[in-house]
C-alpha cells in the first residue's frame, strides 16, 4: 500500500486542484478520540446512514485505509474509492478520491487540540479545476455534507467518551445482584426501559410474550443499544452495525462478538425480578 500511495501522491501533486471551500469548527472531543474516529472507516454506512449506503475495505496500513464507498441511495455504479493518509504527529490528514465521482479531489484536514475534550477542525476541499460558478456550488455542497458528518461524529465521540469513563469505574466491584422491577402488569406496561444492575446498563423488553433483558452496550466500541429497534429477535448497533440475538447475546452477523451476560428475568410472587450471575 505504501508504494501505491507514493505513486498516487505524485499523481495528485501533478493534477491542478482548486480550493472549493473551507469549513472550520470545534468538536467536544479529545484529539485521541478524533483520531480514533478518523481511522474508523467501519462506521461510515451506519452512523452516517443518510449519506452512505455501503463501505468495503480494500487495504489498511499504519497511516490509514482505502475503502470502496457507495453514497446514498446506493447505486453501485457511482461507487468511489477513497483513501485516508494520516499524519498524526502533524495533526493532519487527507482523504483522496482515487476512483469514481470526484476522482482526484482531496479533503485536507488540520486538527488542533484546544482543551482536554475540545479539538479544533479545519477542513479544506480541493477539487480538479472547474469554472468558478461550479466551484462555488461544489464548495457549498461539501461544507453542508461535512457539517452533517461532523455533527454525527461529535455525538458518537461524546457518547463513547462517556461510556469509556463508565467502564473505567467498573474496577470497583458492585455487590448488587438482584433487582425487583415491580408487579408483572406494571412492568409489561413500562417496557421497553433501561435499568442498571451490577454497575452495567441493561434493557428490559417484551419479546414474543416473554420479558427478557439484554446488555445495552455494544461490546465492539461501547455503542448504545438502549434505543436500538429489535427486529427478528435481534438488535443492531447504530454505530457499526454489529448485530446480536437479544435472548442469548450471541452474534447474529458472524463477527463473533457477543453481548455481556444479561441478568436472568424471573417471576416471584407476581413480581418481576432480575438476577445477575455471580
Amino acid at each position: 500500500m505504501a508504494n501505491e500511495r507514493a505513486t498516487r501522491r505524485a499523481e495528485s501533486v501533478a493534477a491542478p486542484l482548486a480550493l472549493a471551500a473551507t469549513y472550520r469548527r470545534e468538536v467536544a472531543a479529545s484529539l485521541a478520540r478524533v483520531w480514533e474516529n478518523v481511522h474508523d472507516w467501519e462506521h461510515l454506512p451506519w452512523l452516517h446512514a443518510t449519506s452512505f449506503a455501503a463501505a468495503e475495505p480494500l487495504a489498511r496500513g499504519p497511516r490509514g485505509w482505502r475503502v470502496r464507498l457507495i453514497a446514498q441511495p446506493g447505486d453501485p455504479a457511482s461507487a468511489q474509492v477513497i483513501e485516508l493518509d494520516a499524519d498524526e504527529p502533524g495533526h493532519r490528514y487527507r482523504v483522496v478520491t482515487r476512483e469514481g465521482p470526484g476522482r482526484g479531489s482531496e479533503i485536507r484536514v488540520q486538527l488542533e487540540p484546544r482543551a482536554a475534550h475540545v479539538t479544533g477542525v479545519e477542513v479544506e476541499f480541493h477539487v480538479p479545476a472547474v469554472p468558478p460558478a461550479k466551484l462555488a456550488r461544489l464548495g457549498a455542497s461539501y461544507v453542508e455534507l461535512y457539517r452533517r458528518l461532523w455533527d454525527e461524529d461529535e455525538e458518537m465521540m461524546i457518547a463513547r467518551e462517556r461510556a469509556c469513563a463508565l467502564v473505567s469505574t467498573e474496577a470497583v466491584p458492585h455487590e448488587d445482584r438482584r433487582l425487583d422491577l415491580g408487579p408483572v402488569a406494571a412492568v409489561r406496561a413500562r417496557v421497553p426501559f433501561l435499568v442498571e444492575l451490577g454497575g452495567r446498563p441493561f434493557r428490559v423488553l417484551e419479546l414474543d410474550g416473554d420479558l427478557v433483558a439484554h446488555a445495552a452496550t455494544c461490546p465492539h466500541r461501547l455503542g448504545p443499544l438502549g434505543q436500538a429497534p429489535v427486529r427478528d429477535g435481534c438488535v443492531t448497533c447504530p454505530w457499526h452495525g454489529y448485530r446480536f440475538d437479544v435472548r442469548t447475546g450471541a452474534s447474529a452477523d458472524g463477527r463473533r462478538l457477543r453481548l455481556a451476560t444479561a441478568p436472568q428475568v424471573s417471576l416471584e410472587g407476581g413480581r418481576v425480578v432480575l438476577h445477575r450471575a455471580p
